[in-house]
This record gives structure tokens, sequence and C-alpha cells, in this order.
């Protein structure tokens, strides 16, 4: 798992309009980048439309969600949900598995590979500021603002 004073892994992610989003294409930017598990379901919809609400005073900081769904499952979540901020699809997991949160988890028993819930606040400069693992959706995006002065 990425630290705090870690640099954010490069990547290059495409949006759910089509637009790839590069590390180097944020340089001299703060942002938020939140991993969920999955687009339209209750966590991931209650996590996402907090971040939305949150997106007028995100404070200078862009914010990015990311999961593994394609890039048409994230248009038809973001359209459902007036979401203004890009969904990356990171359908080969490289970039969850770049910054850890790629893990076994486990429900009714069975195991299986998923996105620990996690977000990270990333300076201009590239590099990790905060971090929060095993993050509850409800009240999140609330927790960040507080701590990124928002």
């Amino acid at each position: 798992m990425l630290q705090v004073g870690s640099p954010f892994p490069d990547f290059s992610l495409q949006d759910q309009n089509g637009q790839t989003h590069t590390l180097a294409g944020l340089q001299g930017k703060k942002f938020v980048v939140y991993f969920y598990p999955k687009d339209d379901t209750p966590g991931c919809t209650t996590e996402s439309c907090e971040f939305r609400d949150l997106a007028p005073k995100a404070d200078g900081y862009l914010i990015f969600g990311v999961s593994p769904d394609s890039t048409k499952s994230h248009k038809k979540f973001a359209d459902k949900f007036s979401l203004p901020f890009p969904l990356l699809a990171d359908t080969e997991q490289a970039l969850c598995n770049a910054v850890g949160v790629w893990a076994e988890k486990s429900m009714y028993g069975k195991t299986y590979m998923g996105v620990a819930r996690t977000t990270f606040a990333v300076d201009e400069n590239g590099t990790v500021t905060h971090v929060w693992e095993k993050v509850k959706p409800a009240g999140h995006a609330a927790e960040v603002a507080a701590a990124l002065g928002s």
C-alpha cells in the first residue's frame, strides 16, 4: 500500500468519456483519487455521490474515481448520478496493483480478488499527502474535505 510521502505511480487510464488521464498530465495539480469496487452498487454510489457533492468545494483538488469497471459502465454510472469528475477504468488493475488496493477479500465464506476501498490525496509534485484505508462510504468525502481543509 502506498504510504504518505510516496510518489503516486505513473498511470494512463481512460475515463467514462474516452479521455486519457496520466500522472504527467496532472503535474502541478492537487488531486484526490478514490478507489471503489463496482459501479452502481449501494456503497459505491453513496461514496461517489458524496464526492459529487463535495466537488464544488474541493479547494483546488481534482477528484478521480477508479474501479476495474469498463468505460461504458463508468459512463452509465456517471450519467445516472450526475458525477462531474472522471471515473477511470482500470480494467487490468494496473493502477490498483501499483497503489496496493487490489487485495484478497471475502464475502459469505468465499475469497476473491477485488478493490480495497481506499482514497489517496496527492500534492502538486505527485507526492501522496494522505491515505484513507478501509473506507466506510457514508461520510467519507466529508472526512477527506476536513483533512484537506476544504
